[in-house]
């Protein structure tokens, strides 16, 4: 998360206003003619809010948003990821495989940042249409608007004084290590953690036997 991000007031837009925030999204190009214009109603968000930083990349198709998601979350500073897909129900059972993937798999990686859904999952093109900036709004534009609420929402948690975190990719690792142990007595957690890693807090009040 952005250390540059600062709350300061709402918008005229009733949106939190954010200092310098970083956003990412990643587009699905299958479907390109809904996908490109929930994009462009994200980006007439970020545009009337003032925002200029912002990361726009292109997959293939809905499935390959995941992996899309996966490496924007490291990005440096990011504020949040939106990924904007469009699944239309066909005559295979194809659609219900990639709905279920890539919610999964995005549910999945929120942490790090929030990763905002701006998948439509349809059963006919003209839902599609509907909420790509037509009769029922666009959703592009609403992701978008999502995005700067929950940047805004992890800045407010993160000024506040928590107890110690770690990633779930700090977790793996040292559980991976703790799995090699033969003494599982010895093993300190929080010791190990500081060994490999750039702790920010020094509050040793906080460390618990990992047993």
């Amino acid at each position: 998360m952005s250390t540059k991000l600062k709350a300061t007031k709402k918008s005229k837009s009733n949106l939190p206003k954010l200092h310098e925030p970083l956003f990412a999204i990643a587009v699905a190009e299958w479907n390109s003619h809904i996908t490109e214009a929930l994009l462009q109603g994200a980006l007439d968000v970020f545009k009337r809010e003032g925002y200029k930083n912002i990361i726009v990349k292109h997959v293939p198709g809905t499935v390959e948003l995941t992996y899309a998601a996966a490496r924007m979350i490291d990005i440096e500073d990011i504020s949040a990821v939106i990924v904007i897909g469009c699944v239309i129900r066909g005559d295979t059972p194809h659609f219900d495989y990639v709905c279920q993937g890539v919610t999964q798999g995005v549910a999945e990686l929120n942490g790090n940042a929030p990763i905002i859904f701006g998948v439509l999952t349809t059963e006919n093109e003209r839902q599609a249409l509907d909420r790509a900036g037509g009769a029922l709004g666009n959703k592009g534009a609403e992701a978008a608007e999502a995005a700067i609420k929950m940047a805004d929402f992890t800045l407010s948690i993160e000024e506040q004084p928590l107890a110690r975190r770690y990633t779930m990719r700090e977790l793996e690792a040292a559980l991976e290590e703790y799995n090699t142990l033969e003494d599982y007595d010895d093993y300190d957690f929080d010791d190990d953690f500081d060994d490999k890693h750039d702790d920010k807090h020094d509050d040793k009040s906080h460390h618990k036997k990992y047993n």
